[in-house]
């Protein structure tokens, strides 16, 4: 019968470590720029531009053929006729100009982390789910749950988002050019959001962290959510931020609401009887 010292990972030298103490392993080397990059990512010129018409293509073929293509160098790829087909462009962590011409369906475009994405149609629910990095500009309306548990990048709808964009979010940034549906910031625990229309009600419930910005009306607020203080750098960074989203709109800073946590469900757990029916 074989020992456990005969397996595979013994053999990479995973269990060479003894583990008494603390060390001082170095496990990433910064010199090493080899480590800065997923397995598998490829070096793509940007100026090298295809085409794929994704009328006859499942999410799993075109997903596939966006991979194949980068490996080969392309650094810019244009989706036509997409036809509003679900789970497209899902799991790039690579550099790339994707542009989609059209709209796509349920969770496009989500766990990415690097790639700049222009959609010049509609996205149904969950647009760019776990985001990571990159920037995603949609020029048209977005569907329930945009940017759910978004990590980071910046994540852009010049229309208006159904309810619950937002949720569990955990950091990046997500503008909205119109207004934005129920429960926005649901769950957040990091992160920002802009809107400049308006809100519907339950804005931010039961958010961690991180900070609401809205334009408009706001419907009603979530609980434990707060208006907290507008100040001088908010105002220079709203600015610099929503150059980046490409919203061509004359904004007055000064209407902007700043909402944030009140924090009183940190302590959840020990609060009294009363006082958790309070704060629901």
């Amino acid at each position: 019968m074989a020992s456990l010292k005969d397996h595979k990972s013994h053999q990479l030298g995973l269990h060479k470590e003894v583990l008494t103490g603390r060390t001082q392993q170095v496990f990433f080397n910064p010199e090493e720029s080899e480590n800065f990059f997923y397995y598998n990512s490829y070096k793509v010129d940007f100026n090298k531009r295809t085409e794929i018409d994704v009328s006859d293509l499942d999410c799993v073929s075109l997903n596939k053929k966006i991979k194949n293509l980068m490996q080969k160098g392309f650094g810019t790829i244009v989706l036509k006729n997409p036809g509003a087909k679900h789970s497209l462009g899902v799991g790039i962590l690579n550099k790339l100009n994707l542009i989609i011409e059209g709209s796509l369906g349920y969770f496009g475009v989500g766990s990415i982390d690097g790639p700049i994405v222009r959609i010049s149609g509609r996205v149904g629910w969950s647009c760019a789910e776990n985001m990571m990095a990159g920037k995603v500009v949609i020029e048209k309306n977005a569907g329930s749950c945009f940017g759910a548990a978004i990590r980071g990048g910046d994540l852009i709808c010049k229309g208006s988002v159904g309810a619950r964009s937002g949720i569990d979010m955990k950091g990046g940034t997500i503008i909205i050019g119109g207004d934005a549906g129920a429960f926005t910031g649901f769950m957040m625990q990091r992160g920002r959001i802009i809107i400049l229309g308006n809100v519907g009600p339950n804005l931010g419930d039961s958010m961690y962290d991180g900070t609401i910005f809205v334009g408009g009306q706001i419907g009603s607020l979530g609980a434990d959510a707060v208006e907290g203080e507008l100040t001088e750098l908010d105002h220079s960074w709203l600015k610099r931020k929503l150059k980046v989203a490409e919203i061509d709109k004359k904004i007055n800073f000064k209407n902007f609401k700043k909402i944030v946590s009140g924090k009183k469900l940190w302590n959840y757990d020990n609060l009294e009887p009363t006082e958790k029916k309070g704060a629901i």
